[in-house]
């Protein structure tokens, strides 16, 4: 019979078993060391997957041939975690040479940081394998930034495959991690009506109003709980107390305020459809079969 290729759950059980509590141990070290690490590794794995598919592209320096997704506008000075990445691959290259791809690693470190943060889990389908290629251009294109309003949101998330419910979903995230004061200037001194006064006022503290001053000064996301993955995120755009322009139009009069609102209720709910969305995602133009390779380090093609 032929077989299609495809990923599974079960991918590394007879090739490397130890794979997945290697990566669990190393994530969960990495994120004691620095709660915000885990908020970094989800947002690494969804750059990779919505730039050329869940491949690694995002991992990649530049070379002769790479021209690095890093350098990409909503990548620049702003995706975190390499390192952590890197460390990951090393000892699970030390157990299982050439076994186990950077795309997968991505994928099993934004499932073990959630739980690393108290967020849910979900069975995670591997064999993804590693592009030889980067996607600089796209990147530019069809990653959302923060000034994107819901049409937009939609509209890219749709273009992957994802729901409008899917994406309020992934949008949860933001109950943990930072954003930097450039990401958030306009929005709290734009006056606009869909911002709390007070919660405005207490941002502008660490984040001046002049282009070029403390732009890379940090505020949670979440206010309530900065480091703990729950549904307060919800809650707070019922409040008007979205940091970002991208999470307040969530809640700002829309199609997505229901989806809000049943969050903001239930957060069994919302880690339910977290988990499912975070699978969806992966599934997102894997390589796999013979396509790509299983790259030895993950910062070059090999």
């Amino acid at each position: 019979m032929p077989c299609e290729a495809q990923l599974s759950s079960s991918f590394y059980d007879n090739t490397c078993p130890s794979a997945l509590s290697t990566i669990r141990t190393a994530i969960r070290t990495a994120v004691s060391r620095e709660r915000r690490m885990a908020a970094s590794l989800i947002r690494l794995h969804f750059h990779d997957c919505f730039v050329q598919g869940c491949d690694a592209s995002i991992l990649l320096d530049d070379s002769a041939t790479i021209q690095s997704e890093k350098n990409a506008p909503n990548n620049n000075n702003s995706v975190r975690g390499f390192e952590v990445i890197d460390n990951v691959k090393s000892q699970v290259e030390n157990i299982c040479p050439g076994v186990v791809s950077c795309a997968d690693i991505l994928a099993v470190a934004a499932r073990d940081a959630s739980v690393a943060v108290g967020g849910p889990t979900w069975t995670l389908k591997l064999g993804r394998r590693d592009s030889t290629t980067s996607g600089l251009s796209q990147a530019a294109t069809n990653l959302p930034t923060f000034r994107d309003g819901l049409d937009r949101l939609t509209s890219l998330f749709s273009s992957k495959g994802l729901s409008t419910r899917d994406m309020v979903a992934l949008s949860g995230s933001h109950t943990i991690g930072q954003a930097r004061c450039v990401t958030f200037r306009d929005r709290i001194y734009g006056n606009g009506t869909n911002i709390d006064v007070g919660f405005a006022s207490t941002r502008r503290r660490r984040c001046p109003a002049d282009n070029g001053n403390g732009d890379d000064n940090l505020a949670p996301l979440d206010l309530v709980t900065p480091n703990s993955f729950d549904n307060n995120y919800f809650k707070n755009l019922i409040q008007r107390k979205g940091l970002l322009q991208s999470d307040q139009v969530l809640f700002n009069g829309g199609s997505t305020d229901s989806i809000v609102t049943e969050y903001s209720k239930s957060r069994s709910t919302f880690s339910s459809d977290f988990s499912s969305a975070m699978v969806k995602m992966g599934d997102i133009e894997p390589l796999i079969g013979s396509a790509g390779e299983i790259r030895k380090f993950c910062n070059v093609i090999n």
